[in-house]
């Protein structure tokens, strides 16, 4: 299996991005992502989605699941102990789309 570290390491380096405010329909920020130590890697993961697919819809969510491996599995399990990995349990649960904002 591979691991988060593996795949984080093959995606685009975001240290430029301060951070990502996700959208909703109404243009309200739903979530805030800073880039800080413990979230920088949700920036990459959240960045590449939106590059990839235009926003965060229920197939980057998808995704999204397969490249935090197996941080998915211990969100499963733990729910609350990863929000940003449970934020796109949600999308794909109620088939909701985010739009992004990369400061």
């Amino acid at each position: 299996m591979t691991t988060f570290s593996t795949i984080l390491a093959g995606l685009e380096a975001s240290d430029h991005i301060q951070k990502i405010e996700l959208l909703d329909t109404k243009g309200a920020i739903a979530a805030t992502i800073e880039n800080k130590p413990g979230s920088q890697g949700s920036i990459k993961v959240y960045h590449h989605l939106y590059k990839k697919y235009g926003s965060i819809n229920v197939a980057a969510a998808r995704d999204g699941l397969e490249i935090y491996a197996e941080h998915t599995s211990d969100a499963e399990a733990n729910p609350g102990k990863h929000p940003n990995i449970d934020r796109l349990f949600e999308i794909i649960q109620t088939e909701q789309q985010l739009s992004v904002r990369v400061i």
